[in-house]
């Protein structure tokens, strides 16, 4: 009797099996098959065995590792017998994925699948040439069982001095058939000693159920109030960074991404660690709201002004949303022992991160109010997908979460389930305090943000201040660094004071206001030109004191006029020099003009987000009905192919139409498209008007207009 083929069994499959088959497994639908054998095709292939092999679960995939032991066919007894009762129902879900398919009442295996699983299943060796029998274990020797104990569980392989002479202990395995020759080193146990040597199973252990979740109970409020807090941190962080970024961009490496040493600067400005600034310096690179610029500097783009006018929830989701369906592994940055992966970077890639996300939220929205515990939760995803997981990503995801805000003291947010909802409304907004727009100036060149700042508010200080600690309010210091950055920006001293004297509702100590007066006299008394580089001044002291100071050696000043000394530098590293020596010098024009930095710096070039490694999602429903309706035609048309559809005259096209929809046969026609070529058209015809045959298409389900002119022939399809 003839063993049935995979293209035959699906043939036997019914629509909604079929349709099950696509939910499971996606890649099938890109493109629709053209029929049955052509998906039949596909589903052996191995790309796409590999990608339904990854969505088992661990029992899922142990009892399709034990049917690649036994013959084929095989019966769900045989397969029961060497592994648990409970493998009855995972076969058939692996019959609904067409990772097995039924032969009468047996079952068979697609001829890809072996070859996956590998030529050791579950550390069991080849089938034994010979019949072997299983009396003389009774007596085997003390040395001959050790070697079997250390082959019976795998690998089944062992390595000899020589198979000629292959001492004692081996040649009483040998001689009895418990062991074969592979190579003149090399002896491999049969695989129905190894089952016999297991007790008849062929795992130690199988386990069947997913493990429990574990982890600390929290309230809700509490959780949501962490939550909270993280999420006004997070945007905060965001707009520090790319502010940041603008009065000081980092120059990228050659190979692309952030250096190490902007990213400890960056890092120190946050007051967070690196880890944290490189997944921040991410999201933004995600969403277009930086980019590495044409001259390879690192700049915010006019992207992150348009994104700075949205509300505050609209920005959040946003984020977390790129979060989810990026590729990009934030947590490989600053590995010990992973070298050259930098933020913004070409190597943070990672297949299957996006849905190790997903999976992992999903156990929070099914445990909410609990803090998972670390181990519990990765042995759960490990039992889930083990052929993608990755104990690191499960850590890192969590840590993310957190940061974002999904999660708030470990356990998922009212926030976090309404995005994993897809509600409209997430209520961040309504939760987040309300932007402030004032400050506090206080006796010690400080100034305390009763609460985060309005957008105008948060520009302007930033300019002038430094961010000297975070919270619920935020502590701002003055100093002469901070107030020559803001005049540097075009800014004089008194107009740095009026808008002080603006915002602040307490008054301003004459400590600060002294040291405004005093940073913008002295700011653009050095001047820095274009020579290389230049350096005059009016005051000739200064400027002997300059030629002999030592700090400045590197810079190599050579002495042009009483006012003036010159240096083949460059000036922007002329001004940094001169700056970390305890000077302030400004630069200026060919015609002798201060330039000021400007206020707002952007990025010449357009957002560049990095590329992400799609996923295959799982299709609606309709779209799983349209390629199982299409299939379907396909199959028909496959059906009547070998028969050429004869070609007939206009009238005599007419003729048969008109028989035919009388008849309501469905027909195979003959259908000329623009270019002038053919196809077979497998459809229901209904009427005919004004020269247009109106009919159902099988392959698609929808009702069209044919030109009866360009019909070449009809057929009857049987």
């Amino acid at each position: 009797m003839s063993a049935t083929s995979f293209a035959e069994e699906l043939r036997s499959r019914d629509d909604a099996a079929i349709a099950a088959l696509f939910s499971f497994r996606p890649d099938l639908l890109s493109p629709v098959p053209s029929d049955l054998s052509s998906l039949a095709a596909r589903a052996n292939s191995a790309p796409s065995l590999i990608r339904a092999l990854e969505g088992l679960n661990k029992f899922q995939h142990e009892i399709l590792t034990a049917a690649c032991v036994l013959a084929e066919p095989f019966g769900k007894n045989e397969l029961t017998a060497i592994t648990d009762k409970g493998a009855n129902q995972v076969l058939e879900e692996l019959w609904q994925r067409a990772l097995a398919y039924k032969d009468g009442a047996k079952y068979r295996l697609p001829g890809n699948i072996r070859n996956l699983i590998g030529d050791e299943p579950a550390g069991l060796g080849p089938s034994s040439p010979r019949k072997i029998d299983f009396k003389d274990l009774k007596e085997v020797p003390t040395d001959s069982n050790a070697v079997l104990n250390r082959l019976v569980w795998g690998p089944p392989r062992g390595q000899i001095g020589n198979a000629k002479s292959p001492g004692k202990p081996v040649a009483w395995l040998l001689e009895r058939g418990y062991l074969e020759i592979m190579d003149s080193q090399t002896v491999v146990m049969p695989r129905e000693v190894g089952i016999h040597l297991r007790g008849g199973k062929i795992y130690k252990e199988l386990q069947a159920i997913c493990p429990p979740f574990a982890g600390t109970t929290r309230k809700q409020k509490d959780v949501d109030r962490a939550a909270i807090a993280n999420i006004s941190s997070f945007l905060r962080w965001c707009e520090e960074l790319a502010h940041n970024w603008s009065d000081e961009p980092p120059v990228a490496l050659r190979s692309g991404g952030l250096g190490i040493r902007d990213l400890k600067r960056s890092a120190e400005h946050l007051g967070v660690d690196e880890t944290c600034v490189g997944f921040v310096a991410e999201i933004l690179y995600l969403a277009g709201l930086i980019v590495i610029d044409t001259d390879d500097q690192i700049l915010p783009t006019s992207a992150f002004d348009i994104w700075m006018t949205r509300s505050l929830e609209e920005r959040w989701h946003g984020l977390v949303g790129l979060w989810l369906e990026t590729s990009r592994v934030p947590g490989l940055i600053g590995k010990a022992d992973i070298k050259n992966i930098a933020p913004l970077g070409p190597e943070l890639d990672r297949a299957g991160i996006a849905s190790m996300r997903r999976t992992t939220l999903n156990l929070l929205m099914q445990n909410q109010e609990r803090d998972p515990d670390l181990a519990a939760i990765q042995a759960i995803i490990k039992w889930q997908m083990p052929q993608r997981f990755n104990a690191e990503y499960i850590e890192w995801t969590l840590r993310e979460a957190e940061w974002l805000g999904i999660t708030g003291q470990g356990a998922i947010s009212t926030f976090g389930i309404s995005l994993n909802e897809g509600a409209e409304d997430l209520g961040v907004e309504a939760a987040l305090p309300k932007p402030v727009d004032h400050i506090l100036i206080q006796a010690d060149n400080s100034a305390i943000a009763p609460g985060p700042l309005t957008v105008e508010l948060a520009n302007m200080i930033g300019t002038i201040a430094d961010i000297e600690s975070r919270g619920g309010a935020t502590v701002y210091r003055f100093s002469e660094s901070s107030v020559r950055r803001g005049l540097d920006h075009g800014q004089t001293g008194d107009q740095i004071k009026d808008f002080l004297k603006r915002t602040s509702k307490t008054p301003m100590p004459q400590p600060l206001e002294y040291l405004i007066n005093d940073v913008s006299k002295r700011h653009g008394k050095l001047r820095v030109g274009t020579s290389s580089s230049y350096l005059r001044c009016e005051d000739e002291g200064l400027i002997q004191q300059i030629l002999h100071d030592k700090k400045l050696d590197p810079l190599r000043f050579r002495k042009l006029a009483p006012q003036v000394l010159i240096t083949d530098t460059d000036i922007a590293e002329v001004i940094l020099v001169i700056r970390e020596a305890g000077y302030l010098p400004a630069a200026e024009n060919a015609t002798g003009i201060l330039v000021s930095a400007p206020a707002i710096r952007r990025a010449k070039s357009r957002p560049k987000p990095p590329r992400v490694l799609s996923e295959i999602n799982t299709p609606s429903e309709v779209v799983i009905t349209s390629a199982v309706r299409a299939l379907r035609a396909g199959e028909k048309a496959s059906a009547h192919k070998p028969r050429e559809i004869p070609r007939t005259t206009a009238n005599e096209t007419l003729d048969l139409l008109h028989q035919y929809i009388d008849e309501q046969a469905s027909l195979t026609i003959g259908y000329a498209d623009t270019n002038g070529g053919v196809s077979n058209r497998l459809i229901d015809p209904i009427s005919i008007s004004l020269g247009t045959l109106i009919a159902r298409d099988h392959a698609t389900g929808e009702v069209q207009n044919f030109r009866i002119p360009r019909i070449t022939g009809v057929s009857l399809a049987k």
